[in-house]
């Protein structure tokens, strides 16, 4: 499956792959990490259509995680699920706004986010399936 990791900070590229591995649960398929550093990579990505997942820092810059998943949710035919990256816990409420499907906290707990991550590529699967 493949993983989109967005964020203007290449260490936090670096952890999310780290946390991530090769496969982030047992019962996942590989995974295959496709890093953005600019909004009009992620958006060339998602209009692609290959996304299964992604994980969009909510601090990056000069477009945030946040609004970049809103976008998406608005505007691309079956989103795949998202994981956004924050760096406050009061910003859940803006993490709502954008529709993600999950929020992992910085500075990132490797496990937690791997255990996320394998989440929503079940659900990603499951949808797959059912779609069918």
């Amino acid at each position: 499956m493949r993983v989109l990791v967005y964020s203007d900070d290449a260490s936090t590229r670096e952890k999310v792959r780290q946390a991530l591995g090769r496969r982030p649960a047992a019962d996942v398929p590989l995974v295959e990490i496709v890093e953005c550093a600019t909004h009009a990579k992620v958006v060339q990505h998602f209009d692609s259509g290959e996304i299964d997942v992604a994980v969009l820092d909510a601090e990056a810059q000069p477009a945030g995680g946040m609004g970049v998943a809103r976008q998406a949710k608005d505007e691309v035919h079956d989103c795949p699920p998202i994981c956004l990256l924050i760096a406050r816990r009061d910003d859940r409420w803006l993490a709502e706004w954008s529709r993600a499907e999950a929020v992992v906290p910085q500075p990132i707990d490797p496990v937690g986010l791997a255990e996320t991550v394998a989440d929503l590529m079940r659900r990603r699967l499951s949808t797959r399936l059912t779609a069918r």
